[in-house]
């Protein structure tokens, strides 16, 4: 099983970009499909992307299409998010999500996945 830490959160203005890191330990992490989610104050934690194992396959929740991009490094253990074009209800603590079938990843149902990172904190201020 992997472990996973999210960096890379922080304070942007609207229409500004960042990038998310998630790094994974152990040596199976070319194993597994990854996700990012993430959870506003006072709402539930929602699926935002998804990638394959292999990093061929990807998928987007609607509301940040053609925004942000998931990828992943396999050499590196880490996947990727970047941002683009921020905006205020992007606000959120984003999390990163392990598991060896994309297809959970990609159904996005919090309760079936057991491997999660912390959490890093994105503002953006409008």
């Amino acid at each position: 099983q992997v472990q996973l830490v999210e960096s890379g959160g922080g304070l942007v203005q609207a229409g500004g970009s960042l990038r998310l890191s998630c790094a994974a330990s152990g040596r199976t992490f070319s194993n597994y499909a990854m996700g990012w989610f993430r959870q506003a104050p006072g709402k539930e934690r929602e699926f935002v992307a998804a990638i394959s194992s292999s990093g061929w396959n990807t998928d987007y929740a609607d509301s940040v299409k053609g925004r942000f991009t998931i990828s992943r490094d396999n050499a590196k253990n880490t996947v990727y998010l970047q941002m683009n074009t921020l905006k205020p209800e992007d606000t959120a603590v984003y999390y990163c999500a392990a598991d060896l079938d994309y297809r959970t990843v990609v159904a996005g149902i919090v309760r079936y996945l057991d491997i999660w990172g912390q959490g890093t904190l994105v503002t953006v201020s409008s």
